[in-house]
């Protein structure tokens, strides 16, 4: 069971035995301390390591939440929401998520890098805190959050013998000539002493160790102290020693180095080498030559390479990029490398909507993950401009499967809102955000909004003649009928859509899910044998193209057939990997399904205990989707009877604490247990044959809200 998101460490940790004994006193005593101090000081990773040591005395865990690369205050909550790792498709607000989830839990919440958004983090820590007694929260930044009961812990430079110590490793690690007994020690001190013990500046002090003596280093700073004494008069002298270690970082690099470091400042998060190439590259820096230049900044510890789900990537450190930031804008550059930069993350958007109706669906979702901050970043850039608000929503719409098909529906309806509110005469970017907020809103549950927005965007589809957008206003007036259990109208809705989309040769995840979703309609009016047909098309189309979200859907239907069949070997077979399908692409809505069927195929098959169990593990994931089996008869219909069938043989009291046993299951552990092939001998009994198919009745059409299509 994961019960921590903490990077392990990538280097031996050096020194501050006293800080960290006393912020493990603080931790047992407070339940808010923030480490603050100057960029560069170790606060990261003194909080880390201090979080990692404690980690027993929280039985729910210790999550990490960086807010370092956020730039929009209204994602503080969101990022927190990601950072515990939740996924919620209701329209509760993140604060509410949060505040449900933490309300009686025991963990500790370390928050790194949130200076710069004060304002939004000190109201949201104070209410956490206040509604969750078993919340405690470690803070790492430049400046207190100030909030009640907030026990501060300024983070000194380290004392001389530390530094020295951290110093002599780093050089070591370096690659640097010779050891410790090599060079003079008078020298390696008073190097230390002039850097004040920073601990980022006596690394790239190190990093330069395999070029330079250290006599060489000493000498150069004394030089670059004298030149770069442009701090704010009257500030601490640490803040200017740092810029003076970064500066003096600056002059050692090449002009070329110059150059890309102060272009790699328009990165808000990883990047790869591609982007770099495109991003950085020009006349006077060739696409050809980057990979060198990049090494060489790698070298100097100014870029970090890390290992992603989507692969290797880089990141250039905060500070670091501040300071390149700077002289960009010295440059005069820093509007048209945004421009590229934006242009860059708007193609892999294209590249990735392309790539999701293929097999490399996973490596998108992974890539998208990855990339999501400068995708944010390129947002803001045209929601900045008044007059590239189609850029905004083109961007927001073309990953609609990032936002439906990743659980990322509050993040896709924060932007799609904002690109929606503002103006633009390109009809074409306009529509298909339209469609895909009528999309997400559906999701989430939101009939108002999905209507006016799929309604608008019907009506301006045919008034400027757009046949597709209209194709996608009318698919998913559909998908609004089967979540309010009108499958007549749905039947028509959607089988219209996917006419138009024959005729238009329009073919993707989108309109193969359009199948799923007739399929399931026809279900629902006891058309089982053409809801199989339907969707045995779409899966072979999908293992054709590679493609698995849909396909995941598509054996949902077909395990539900060969139950109601009598097969219950088959229908377990298809639902392994439906679950499989959909927790890979953490979409919660597919996977909380195959739970609830599974149950019922595992008390079919005489294992009334375990199906109690999955039934039990499958509340939480509700919790966080919405409404249990969204209000819908058609699919309480599953649950109802499983529950009736496994409560017979068990009786109240057992069927109840198997239900409570899996409850307490992690999500991971949930689905280790629906994929198992556990069976109790001593519960099995001869399940009876299903229904063709479960009946709906007027009270559950009246009560039901929402469906799991997609």
């Amino acid at each position: 069971m994961r019960r921590s998101n903490l990077p392990a460490e990538l280097n031996r940790f050096i020194g501050r035995a006293d800080e960290r004994a006393e912020l493990a006193r603080l931790l047992g005593e407070f339940r808010l301390v923030t480490i603050v101090g100057v960029g560069g000081v170790g606060k990261t990773r003194l909080g880390l390591r201090v979080a990692s040591a404690t980690q027993k005395r929280y039985v729910d865990g210790v999550w990490l939440a960086d807010l370092s690369v956020l730039r929009d205050p209204d994602l503080v909550a969101l990022a927190l929401v990601e950072a515990l790792d939740l996924t919620d498709h209701t329209l509760r607000t993140p604060r509410e998520i949060l505040t449900e989830h933490l309300a009686e839990r025991t963990l500790l919440l370390v928050l790194d890098g949130f200076e710069h958004l004060v304002a939004e983090c000190a109201p949201l820590v104070r209410e956490l805190l206040r509604h969750s007694p078993g919340l405690t929260v470690l803070a790492m930044g430049r400046r207190p959050l100030r909030v009640d009961g907030e026990a501060v812990f300024t983070l000194a430079p380290m004392d001389e013998t530390d530094g020295v110590s951290l110093f002599e490793e780093r050089a070591r690690t370096a690659g640097a000539p010779g050891g410790p007994d090599d060079r003079d020690p008078v020298v390696v001190h008073e190097l230390c002493r002039r850097l004040d013990g920073i601990p980022l500046a006596l690394e790239l002090a190190a990093a330069r160790m395999p070029l330079l003596t250290v006599e060489q280093v000493l000498h150069r700073l004394d030089d670059r102290f004298r030149l770069l004494t442009d701090g704010a008069r009257g500030g601490l002298p640490r803040h200017q020693t740092l810029r003076t270690a970064i500066g003096w970082s600056h002059e050692l690099c090449t002009p070329e180095e110059r150059l890309l470091w102060a272009r790699l400042s328009v990165f808000a998060g990883p990047f790869d080498l591609e982007a770099v190439e495109y991003v950085c590259g020009g006349p006077d820096l060739p696409a050809d030559e980057v990979l060198e230049v990049l090494g060489g900044l790698l070298a100097q510890s100014l870029v970090a390479r890390e290992d992603t789900a989507a692969g290797p990537r880089y990141r250039i450190l905060d500070t670091v990029s501040a300071y390149g930031a700077e002289w960009l804008a010295a440059l005069g550059d820093t509007e048209r490398m945004r421009r590229r930069h934006r242009d860059w993350f708007m193609g892999l958007a294209t590249w990735c909507e392309l790539e999701w109706f293929s097999p490399r669906q996973a490596e998108v979702a992974a890539c998208t993950d990855v990339a999501l901050p400068n995708l944010r970043a390129a947002m803001e850039l045209c929601l900045e401009q008044p007059d590239e608000g189609h850029l905004a929503q083109h961007l927001a719409g073309t990953l609609w499967f990032y936002w439906a098909g990743c659980g990322r529906l509050a993040e896709g309806r924060h932007w799609l809102d904002r690109a929606l509110a503002l103006g633009s005469e390109h009809e074409d970017a306009r529509l298909k955000a339209l469609w895909v907020f009528g999309y997400v809103a559906i999701l989430q549950g939101d009939s108002t909004a999905a209507v006016a927005a799929l309604h608008e965007c019907g009506e301006r589809a045919r008034s400027v003649g757009n046949p597709v957008a209209e194709a996608y206003a009318t698919h998913r007036m559909g998908c609004l009928a089967l979540l309010s259990d009108d499958m007549p109208r749905a039947e028509e809705l959607i089988g219209c859509a996917l006419e138009a989309y024959r005729e238009l040769g329009e073919l993707n995840s989108n309109v193969l899910m359009g199948q799923v979703e007739l399929a399931m309609a026809r279900v629902f009016q006891g058309d089982l044998e053409g809801a199989v047909a339907l969707c045995a098309e779409v899966r072979e189309i999908c293992e054709e193209r590679g493609e698995r979200w849909t396909r995941a859907y598509a054996l949902y239907v077909l395990a539900y057939a060969a139950w109601c069949g009598g097969d219950h070997g088959e229908a377990r077979k298809l639902l392994a990997e439906c679950v499989t399908i959909n927790h890979t692409f953490h979409d919660l809505v597919g996977l909380v399904l195959g739970i609830e069927l599974l149950a019922l195929v595992t008390a079919s098959e005489g294992d009334p205990a375990e199906a109690a169990v999955l039934q039990g593990a499958a509340l939480p994931v509700w919790d966080s989707v919405g409404l249990q089996l969204f209000g819908s008869s058609y699919f309480n219909g599953a649950r109802a009877l499983c529950e009736r069938q496994a409560g017979a043989v068990l009786g109240a009291e057992r069927y109840g604490a198997s239900v409570r046993e899996g409850r307490r299951l992690s999500l991971d552990a949930a689905v280790d247990r629906a994929l198992s092939e556990r069976r109790d001998p001593a519960t099995r009994i001869a399940g009876p044959r299903a229904p063709r198919p479960f009946r709906t009745s007027s009270a559950g059409q009246a009560e039901a809200r929402r469906l799991p299509h997609r």
